[in-house]
């Protein structure tokens, strides 16, 4: 169990942020072991033809993502120093690391090495320029084709806890985060398996908050100073992602409402706008449009710009309809 005590300084310090890099390094345990991740089957098993059909080259940096294992090198899942950095800003950052900080983030992995991982113990300059181009590569096949929709999960995620802590504070907005974390008298508990100790987070550093799609169903926490830490959770909404047909409908909501604004605000579990709803139900944009707007007018989605589209979600009035369907 890990400990963290908070500050009203660190409160007013907690930010949200997600990261390409972290996604990339994440989606690799998910290809080597999907069993523990099925929930990510229908893309590992796409990605893994196309990463052999193309013959990507990304050995270094499978060598660093080890299943089953604890530890991914720090510098592999660095917290995010913005909300929302694109890939190339994060290899910058990877590739600026000194020597030093390389080999000991390096000699956290249990041994055996694979050879890989000890050429770049030897040579961390040549070894990150050529991690950096594994990641690049491995990348724009199994992460950059799904991003936007992941994005847009992402900021949906953020949105609702965004809204949870405004409306009832800390409390909560860790009260759903995951399974592991608990909050009480101004303590986060993380049930980690191989963490543990108190700890108080130094300088008022708060703490950042990290959805993410590829690292459900864990959860994991990084305290390293100088940096701020964080909490990498899964995102609401994961298990529908990798879904081509729409979601079903409870019976007595679809008595209610009707069949075609039960099965939206089925869909609204996660953040989607008219286009996506209209691909996902096969209904018209037009029709989904005139549907949503009844929604909205009755309280039960709310509705975000976020970029050039508005994204749709299921208001907590509405999350209560699905309260016992096991949505």
């Amino acid at each position: 169990m890990l400990t963290l005590q908070f500050s009203a300084q660190d409160l007013a310090r907690i930010r949200f942020a997600y990261s390409p890099l972290g996604e990339t390094v994440s989606s690799l345990r998910a290809l080597k072991d999907p069993g523990s991740r099925a929930v990510h089957l229908p893309w590992a098993r796409r990605t893994r033809r196309l990463l052999a059909e193309r013959e990507v080259p990304f050995e270094l940096l499978s060598a660093l993502v080890r299943t089953p294992a604890s530890y991914i090198p720090d510098l592999l899942t660095p917290v995010p120093e913005s909300g929302s950095p694109d890939l190339e800003e994060e290899l910058a950052a990877l590739t600026a690391l000194p020597p030093t900080a390389v080999r000991t983030d390096l000699e956290r992995i249990v041994a055996p090495w694979e050879p890989a991982v000890v050429e770049f113990h030897r040579d961390p300059a040549a070894g990150l320029t050529r991690l950096a181009d594994e990641i690049r590569a491995y990348h724009a096949v199994a992460v950059a084709p799904h991003w936007p929709r992941m994005r847009r999960l992402l900021d949906g995620e953020i949105l609702r806890r965004a809204r949870l802590m405004a409306d009832d504070g800390a409390g909560a907005l860790f009260g759903d985060l995951h399974p592991m974390v608990r909050w009480e008298n101004g303590l986060l508990r993380v049930a980690h398996r191989s963490v543990h100790g108190d700890r108080t987070l130094d300088a008022g550093l708060g703490l950042v908050l990290i959805p993410s799609v590829f690292v459900w169903p864990e959860c994991f926490s990084q305290t390293n100073p100088p940096r701020q830490p964080g909490l990498r959770y899964p995102a609401r909404g994961v298990g529908c992602l990798w879904e081509s047909g729409p979601t079903a409908a409870p019976d007595g909501l679809v008595r209610v409402l009707g069949r075609s604004r039960a099965v939206l605000l089925a869909e609204l579990g996660s953040p989607h706008s008219t286009t996506e709803l209209s691909v996902r139900t096969g209904m018209p944009a037009a029709t989904v449009s005139h549907h949503l707007k009844a929604l909205h007018a009755a309280r039960l989605t709310t509705a975000t710009r976020v970029g050039r589209s508005v994204l749709y979600l299921r208001t907590p009035a509405a999350e209560s309809l699905f309260d016992d369907e096991g949505d």
